[in-house]
């Protein structure tokens, strides 16, 4: 399983979001993804709103958070 994080160089959340999913990669991995530069990436998702962070199986989505999180969430939601 991997995370995939939407996000943006606009998003002041996004900045905020950065440093925790850069410790979360360190137990999952972590794909960043600009929703400017691959938006058909973040359409396939439906991605409405960054900062969207996407655990996936394969290509199957798991779980969805939108917003930030703590990182415990995110490395729990992965076990």
């Amino acid at each position: 399983m991997k995370y995939l994080y939407f996000s943006a160089q606009w998003c002041q959340p996004c900045s905020t979001l950065a440093p925790i999913m850069a410790q979360v990669g360190q137990s999952v991995s972590v794909q960043k993804i600009d929703v400017d530069s691959q938006s058909a990436l973040a359409s396939q998702y439906n991605v409405r709103n960054v900062p969207t962070v996407i655990l996936v199986n394969g290509s199957t989505e798991v779980k969805r958070f939108v917003g930030i999180q703590s990182k415990e969430t995110y490395i729990n939601a992965a076990r």
